[in-house]
């Protein structure tokens, strides 16, 4: 695998249905902090552990489970400053499945 380009950097990530995050990666890229900035959900953080992969030169799969039990995927594409983002989560109806989009600043 080539450089890990997202490695030591913060993005804030602005998805499609007005939720931001502030996502910090570790210098070695294998951990995220992200930290919910606004949204129902704001002032939430967690560190989680990443499972990568590089698809193509400057666009990355990442992978996580939360400890809601919420799952994440990342498709980032760090020449276009976007996300394409599929998470999962339990609701009292069963799990729910939801595809977003999003942008990318570097902070």
């Amino acid at each position: 695998m080539s450089e890990l380009t997202y490695a030591g950097k913060t993005f804030v990530f602005r998805v499609d249905n007005g939720v931001v995050f502030r996502n910090t990666y570790a210098a070695d890229g294998t951990t995220l902090r992200y930290e919910t900035v606004d949204g129902p959900t704001e002032g939430s953080a967690e560190t989680v552990t990443l499972h990568t992969s590089e698809v193509a030169p400057g666009l990355f799969m990442l992978g996580w489970a939360e400890r809601s039990g919420m799952t994440v995927t990342h498709l980032m594409n760090l020449s276009a400053l976007t996300v394409h983002a599929f998470w999962t989560y339990e609701t009292g109806d069963g799990r729910v499945a939801e595809i977003h989009t999003g942008t990318l600043e570097p902070a």
